[in-house]
């Protein structure tokens, strides 16, 4: 593992089947805070399995998922539900970008602002001052996250003019609204091209300079082996190996894992 690094999160035996295939079979895991740590294996491993059980998005038949809370707990995610989880300060991207075609740029990282007291009636009503001042701030910390993630040309624009990569880097300006301790990204660079790619990749190393911790699932190797600090691979279910990108290339069990196509993962 990294450094040593007190683990931020701990997944422990999660077993999960729909009928009779079983999509995670004793997957047991666990990531260092900070840094980048990349979650690769061939398609059908159960990756992004493991992503909805960690998000909450599905719950286990057993298993635990423990996180490191911002409140210095420990804390099973496999009963919470997701906003629970992401008060904690675990969020999390998708595959397939998602947002409210309606709404602009802006507005959607302003609606991912964190403790909003605008969304409570009787702050509305009895402080009106003290929400305007929310907004002015939170207003400012969008402007300033379109600008880091070089958005901020297109902050008054709606989400369907955005291309499909400029979505991709929407939803890492999104996921930094939130604050979070632990970012969960499902292949943030997939269908992008090599230059936006390299900028996603930027952002990625870049969170992880800040101090937050960085889960990505990814399929481009290239990528896995310039930004990951430590790599964990799939299959059937479970982790089959853990170490540096290197290493895990080098890993024969890994190389039979990937139907032997042992290019992909050097390229």
């Amino acid at each position: 593992m990294m450094g040593g690094s007190a683990p931020v999160l701990v997944v422990d035996n999660l077993q999960l089947a729909f009928g009779g295939l079983r999509a995670l079979d004793g997957a047991s895991l666990s990531i260092p805070t900070g840094g980048v740590t990349a979650l690769i294996g061939p398609n059908g491993a159960g990756k992004t399995t493991l992503f909805n059980v960690i998000s909450g998005l599905l719950k286990p038949d057993s298993g635990t998922v423990t996180l490191a809370g911002r409140d210095g707990r420990g804390h099973d995610l496999a009963i919470l539900p997701p906003d629970r989880i992401s008060r904690l300060g675990l969020v999390r991207t998708f595959q397939i970008a998602r947002g409210l075609p309606k709404m602009t740029v802006f507005e959607h990282l302003m609606l991912y602002g964190p403790d909003q007291p605008g969304e409570r009636l009787w702050m509305l009503m009895s402080n009106p001052a003290a929400v305007r001042r929310c907004e002015d701030e939170l207003s400012e910390k969008a402007l300033a996250v379109a600008r880091r993630v070089r958005l901020d040309h297109l902050i008054d624009n709606p989400v369907t003019a955005l291309s499909g990569g400029q979505k991709k880097i929407l939803e890492i300006g999104r996921a930094l609204m939130a604050e979070p301790r632990l970012i969960l990204f499902d292949e943030p660079a997939a269908g992008v091209n090599p230059t936006l790619a390299e900028a996603i990749g930027d952002q990625l190393r870049a969170i992880a300079a800040e101090g937050r911790t960085v889960l990505l699932i990814e399929h481009d190797m290239a990528l896995v082996g310039r930004v990951a600090d430590h790599v964990i691979v799939m299959a059937l279910g479970r982790k089959l190996a853990e170490g540096s990108f290197d290493a895990v290339c080098d890993n024969a069990e890994v190389q039979r894992a990937y139907l032997g196509v042992r290019a992909e993962l050097a390229a």
